[in-house]
């Protein structure tokens, strides 16, 4: 029975191979390229074979772009690989081949699994170059057409050199962000990227995860007296105290993106109330994790200060919301608050911050982002004893930039190749 087994597997894999032969040939006669713009190194075309139990769903249509859940995406929720196996069982499926150019410090080695020579790119994708600025890219790739930019916040000066690398080869079509955040690449030219008819996508829902344990850990190193805790063993004095329970509190969510509801769903857990501030709350009106959302404004956020025991800001740094979070909202806030802000620094207004902490009106903070980063050592947050520090790395697990340009390689690029919806779409004006 192993031995038929095997027999079958071999017989797939040759058709498969036979397919994708097929289908080469039949895509350089439709697009006109040429021999060598298309053939795949041959390591690629004779990889080991992979096989897979497709779901009726996925012969139907693996993913339907009219649906959000399928927009955007939520490295726990949504479905790995489908679009990888459509390309990998059906390379007669191409729509068109992406040639890649990677904005990118050469020694980056979160881009492994773009850049590596020992690793596949799917069928019908090449990377022609990986360089930090227009020199380093030579004139003679615009013979080939690029028209994938994978961009690094590892490049020098990105926001300097995007618009240059698109000014050099204007037949870019997509742009990719390794990061979720893309205020690195802000410039006056950004938000004309949509209008020139370029997608951007970004690494949206790749680190809501650990972001969200980040929130739920300072919610209890306040909420239990952790700093009281660890006072009171290096004394090696035993007192006991009393302590808060989560339970039946609630977290006030600032900008309920990915991050914001990974947050929220640990919150629910907890049996706490989640209130949320969000851009368009109609679209979390049925959202089971989230009792109450509020629109964007200075009123809104004022009463999600107000009744929130624990306030989580995970909005993005754009022209809007720099500030945001200012004296009148600390003012707001609910007596005994802590504020947890792991999103961006700019939102935060840290003088009024420091001043609410100061004179008693906030519990505490749990700080993971700043204005100026790193924290100066003269600043005044360093010596406010009621103040969580973290440098900016509470996603930052060994693998995280791997998975997310795994993210690129494994479900966005084969999207791109077929001709289907690319996740998670970037709004240039907005800057998420």
């Amino acid at each position: 029975m192993a031995a038929i087994s095997k027999s079958y597997r071999t017989i797939q894999c040759l058709l498969r191979d036979a397919s994708r032969l097929r289908a080469n040939c039949t895509l350089r006669s439709s697009l006109g390229t040429t021999t060598s713009s298309l053939m795949l190194p041959q390591e690629q075309l004779h990889s080991p074979c992979r096989f897979y139990s497709p779901s009726s769903s996925l012969l139907k249509k693996a993913w339907d772009p009219s649906l959000d859940e399928y927009k955007y995406w939520n490295r726990e929720e949504s479905k790995h690989g489908e679009a990888s196996y459509a390309l990998d069982m059906s390379p007669e499926s191409i729509q068109r081949e992406a040639r890649i150019l990677c904005l990118a410090a050469e020694d980056d080695d979160a881009n492994s699994p773009l850049t590596d020579p020992g690793k596949n790119l799917p069928f019908g994708s090449r990377l022609l170059h990986v360089g930090t600025q227009p020199t380093d890219f030579p004139d003679s790739l615009a013979a080939e057409n690029p028209n994938v930019l994978f961009v690094s916040p590892s490049c020098p000066h990105a926001r300097l050199q995007l618009p240059l690398i698109l000014h050099k080869f204007p037949t870019i079509e997509w742009i990719h962000v390794r990061s979720a955040g893309i205020d690195f690449l802000e410039s006056d030219e950004l938000p004309g990227i949509n209008k020139k008819g370029i997608i951007m996508t970004n690494a949206k829902g790749q680190f809501s995860s650990s972001l969200a344990e980040y929130v739920m850990m300072a919610c209890s190193y306040f909420a239990k007296d952790i700093p009281q805790l660890l006072k009171q063993k290096g004394a090696k004095v035993w007192h006991d105290f009393d302590i808060e329970e989560m339970r039946g509190k609630t977290m006030g969510i600032v900008g309920y993106g990915d991050v914001g509801r990974s947050a929220a769903k640990l919150a629910s857990i907890y049996g706490m109330k989640v209130v949320a501030l969000r851009r368009n709350p109609e679209k979390s009106e049925m959202d089971p994790i989230c009792d109450e959302v509020y629109g964007t404004g200075k009123l809104s956020l004022q009463k999600l200060m107000s009744v929130s025991d624990y306030v989580v800001c995970s909005a993005p740094s754009t022209i809007e919301t720099r500030g945001m979070v200012n004296a009148d909202a600390f003012k707001a806030s609910k007596p005994g608050q802590v504020f947890i802000n792991l999103g961006r620094g700019p939102v935060i207004d840290e003088d009024a911050l420091v001043a609410s902490l100061k004179n008693g009106q906030l519990k505490g903070a749990a700080l993971d982002v700043f204005a100026t980063e790193p924290l100066p050592e003269d600043h005044e947050l360093w010596d406010i004893e009621n103040v969580l520090i973290s440098p900016h790395n509470m996603d930052k697990t060994s693998t995280f930039m791997h998975e997310a340009t795994s993210f690129f390689v494994n479900e966005n690029l084969p999207r791109f190749i077929l001709g289907d919806t690319l996740l998670n779409h970037v709004d240039c004006t907005r800057g998420y």
